[in-house]
Parts: structure tokens; sequence; C-alpha cells
């Protein structure tokens, strides 16, 4: 456009910043959509996406060159070779650790949405109560009544399959017809149910893949390589469902290789006006100027932009005024919990590979169950099946191949919990101006780590997984933890909160940055609790009632 002048400018393009760019394009704006990295093209760049794996050098695994080359992506699942190219460098987009924290980043179009694990639940009512209640952090601004029409309306777009189960604490959604359970966590959920009277409820893991065909895109296949991209958009990305909405409209410019490295404000409007880039192909500087802002770039690197964007008002940053942004960081807890064998169903296979697992729901500090921590947990896990035996001799050539064809005689099941963490205001990111990146920008440093409720509900994640499975028949229970780090749950949160009041959080009950009302926040920064379900959902209902709301704003001439 001229001037380089647009309606609205959205910066990141994964979860959140596709879902603003679509939601706002729809509504007749027109939007500049900012993503750091390389675009990658729906299909055609899935360059993985067919392979077996045999036809990666080292079957998919890590070489020694990546593990030194990515001394941070190494510390989990995440380093390998079928995606390594989907991973941002920890060499270019170094961090520091006061306290260890794992960040594992996506820098390209469609960001993490391209590597998430689906997994799409609602908040319960008390999730949004919580830390009134219990006093931890401040009061949420909104409660589930405010958000629950724009949950239905994410499921619908994104398409969400499941079970509806009639609970409370996970409540029901708009869902596609569910995928299923196998055989063995079928045995178990009834199990469960019988023994707990109806009280824990195994379901299948309500997922972002679509079960039937919708919006042009083809039903799962269930090859569950989701994250090496889908030829078929079987699962919702930015690429397969935001993007193609948004471009449809002819209202989006999208530009990669842009790097927004602050929000320009206008002190006397008390507006911001635009954000400054640096383009990585050519590293020159460029400005763009929009009515409306929305920053999704992932929670930490939204929070980056407001602390880079330091003013002769504000010196810690634009939304810094409450003393607020960047502090009260939170993950989910997970890595521990247990497993063991599942007799009798020695004559029992299952088919497909279904790109979910089980989720059972939170039962602790919920209803009349009382524990000596605030918070609780839920489980993801499922029963499977390999093959071959396990006999030393028949590990090479035609009797490798004999043993690889005959099943084992035994099931596996597993859970692991997923713990929620409290908001800290301890807990924070800042910036580290003594270490400066490739594009000599001052870098994050980590100052976060669980507390005394984390461990305490830890010790409870492994327990009740063991006396869950053990009440459901499984044989050989053993209990875990591998340990955790914060950030390896990748669902990092806060740092510029939502609340009620400017002198405690960053952000109001309709995301705008309370000392800049035309820049909003959507993504994980936003959040004030963190409640023990993945998160991504609330970030998609979250940023398209932001964006209805800043389009009736603006035309209402208030921002």
């Amino acid at each position: 456009m001229a001037d380089n002048t647009y309606d609205a400018i959205v910066v990141g393009s994964g979860i959140s910043g596709g879902w603003a760019a679509k939601e706002l394009t729809e509504k007749g704006l027109k939007v500049l959509l900012l993503e750091r990295g390389r675009d990658i093209e729906h299909v055609k760049d899935y360059v993985n996406a067919n392979k077996e794996s045999w036809e990666f050098p080292h079957r998919g695994g890590r070489t020694q060159k990546m593990i030194e080359d990515y001394p941070k992506l190494k510390r989990d699942y995440p380093l390998n070779e079928v995606v390594l190219d989907m991973w941002a460098s920890d060499k270019d987009s170094p961090y520091t650790e006061t306290k260890p924290f794992s960040w594992f980043r996506g820098y390209h179009v469609g960001g993490r949405s391209l590597l998430w694990g689906r997994h799409s639940y609602r908040w319960n009512k008390e999730d949004f109560e919580a830390n009134q209640k219990d006093g931890h952090g401040v009061d949420w601004p909104i409660r589930y009544e405010d958000l629950a029409s724009w949950y239905g309306y994410a499921e619908r777009f994104a398409g969400i399959q499941g079970m509806k189960e009639g609970l409370d604490v996970l409540p029901d959604g708009d869902f596609m017809p569910p995928m299923d359970l196998n055989i063995v966590e079928k045995d178990i959920r009834e199990k469960l149910k019988k023994h707990y009277n109806n009280k824990r409820i195994l379901t299948v893991g309500r997922t972002a893949n679509i079960t039937v065909p919708h919006n042009n895109r083809t039903n799962c296949q269930y090859r569950n390589r989701c994250w090496r991209g889908c030829p078929f958009g079987a699962y919702f990305s930015t690429q397969s469902a935001t993007l193609p909405a948004a471009m449809a409209t002819g209202n989006l410019t999208l530009r990669p290789f842009s790097l927004v490295t602050k929000v320009n404000y206008n002190k006397d409007t008390k507006k911001a006006t635009g954000v400054e880039i640096i383009d990585t192909t050519d590293n020159k500087t460029y400005e763009f100027k929009s009515k409306i802002v929305f920053l999704c770039a992932s929670s930490f690197n939204s929070t980056w932009v407001l602390m880079n964007s330091a003013t002769d008002i504000w010196p810690d940053g634009l939304g810094s005024s409450s003393g607020e942004l960047g502090h009260n960081v939170m993950d989910h807890h997970f890595r521990t919990g247990a497993g063991g064998t599942v007799e009798g169903f020695s004559d029992k296979y299952e088919y497909g590979r279904r790109p979910s697992g089980i989720y059972l729901p939170r039962f602790r500090n919920y209803y009349d169950d009382k524990r000596d921590y605030v918070r609780g947990f839920g489980y993801q896990g499922g029963a499977g099946r390999g093959r071959g035996a396990e006999v030393a001799e028949f590990t090479i050539g035609a009797d490798l191949k004999e043993a690889m064809s005959i099943p084992r005689d035994n099931w596996h099941m597993g859970l692991t919990g997923f713990g929620e963490m409290l908001p800290y205001h301890e807990n924070k990111i800042t910036l580290n101006k003594n270490v400066k990146d490739k594009w000599g920008l001052p870098v994050l440093d980590m100052d976060v780590e669980i507390k005394e409720n984390e461990i305490k509900m830890r010790e409870d994640m492994q327990n009740d997984a063991k006396e869950m499975l053990e009440a459901a028949g499984v044989k050989n229970v053993n209990t875990y933890d591998a340990g955790y780090e914060v950030g390896m749950g990748i669902h990092e949160m806060g740092t510029a909160r939502m609340g009620r009041d400017p002198k405690t959080s960053v952000l109001n009950g309709n995301n705008q940055v309370w000392d800049a009302t035309n820049v909003f926040v959507t993504d994980g920064a936003c959040m004030t609790s963190a409640s023990c379900v993945n998160p991504s959902l609330t970030y998609m209902a979250l940023t398209a009632r932001a964006a209805e709301f800043s389009v009736n704003e603006l035309k209402k001439g208030n921002l």
C-alpha cells in the first residue's frame, strides 16, 4: 500500500497471528502480516511429509553435529533430523539463563502451528476464577461466559474432534466425530469409570485433526506425521486454515523475513503509529504504519517487542507502567507419571496411527477434593502395542524380519501428568543488553523456576497415575519423573498479563495494552493464569474476540 500504511499490522504468523489476520481481513481491514522467518508454502514445502524412516540419513535421529549446534533444543525431543529446519537456530537467536529454561521456537510462516501437539481444550469456569479465589496473581478480567461463544467459533472453523462427556471440569465443545479409542483404552476407560464412580473419565484427546472433510481440507489419514506438515491439510495450522481464509479476502499482505524490532508510539496521541522492522535479507530497517497493531509473535517475543519499544515515558518498554511486563512466566510442568503392561489382549491389534492420545481431566482440588497444594493436573498418554521379539540373535537379517512380523504379547499403557504452574511475580524475563543476536538486538534472559506448589503436585502426578493404572488391572506399573525444566512444555505464558487494573496488569479485558489502547496482545503473553490444559484453543478464542472488538472500536472512532 501507499506509504507502507495499512489498517492493521499483525506481528507473527503462528496460531494467534494467523487467526488475527483471518478475522481482521474478513472484516474488511487491509492487513500486513509480518513474520521474522521464511515462508513455508502449504504442501509444497512439507519436504519430509512422505519420507519413511530409512530415507533419512540417520533414520530421523540426531547427530553429534546437531547436538553441538543446538545446545538448547537438544534438551528434549524436538531435536531430530525430521523437523530440524522447522526449529529456530540456537546460534542465530540465542538467549541467556539466570535459571535453566528450555525455549523451543519456530521462526517461519505458520510458527509452531506447524509443530504443535494439537490438543485443544476449553478452560472451565473454575480456571478463570482460581486466581481470585486462592489469591495467586491477579483476577482475570473475563470469565468463561465471556469466551464460551468464541470457543465454539474457533472449534467450528479449526475442526476439533472429540467425545462429549458432560463434564464441568472439561467443558464440551462443537466437535467433529471423535477418533476411536483402541480396545485397551476402552477397557481401561470402563474400569476407571466403575472404580471411581464416574468421577475419573478417560476420553480421546481432543485434537485439531479433522475427521470429515472441512473447508477444502481432507480428513485425517491416520499417518501421525503431523509436525512434518500435512499434505492433506488435516490438522489445523496457519497454512491449512487461517492463511488461505485471509488470502481469499484480497486484504492480506504477507511479508516474511521481517523481524519486528519495536512498536512506534506517539506520546501526544498516546497511540501506536505502527512498527519498525529489520528485513533479514538485506539488514535494512523499514517502517510500517497502521491504525491498530496485533502482537502475536509468541509469548516471549511479543513481550520482547514491547520491552524493546522503550520511550522516555516508559524506559522499561511500552506497557511497562504497571511493573508487570516480563513477569509471571508460566508453563505446564510434565514428564512425570506411570506406565505398565496390559494382559489379555494378545489377539488384538490396532490399525492406523491415530494422531491423538488420551486425556484424563483434572480431579485434584476439584469438587470436594483438597490437597496440600492448589490447582491441579490432567493426564495425556495412551495404550499401544509394539512389534518384534527382543532377542539378541534376531537383530539382523531374515531372523529380524521374521521377529518383527510377530506382535508383542502385551500392550503398554502410560499416563503422563500435565500440571498447572502458578503465576509467580518473580518468575520473569528481562532484556539482556550485554548479549546481542546476529542482528545486533538484545536477547532475553530467563529467570524462571517451579516452586513448592508444583513440586508437591508432581508427587501426586506420579502416585495417582500408578494408583489408577493398577485399579484398571495394569501390571508391572512403574512411576517415573524424567526431570522438568521450565519451557519444556512449550506452553510458555504470561509476561503481559490481562487484568482489571492498569496498576497490576499490562492488558485490559479486551487484550488492549493499557498504555496504548490500539495495541493488542492475544498470544500466550496475555495469560493471567495457566490452567492445566493445553492453551492454544484459548488463544484462538481470545484473538477472534479481540479482533471483533478492535474493528468495532475503529468504526466508532475510538482507536
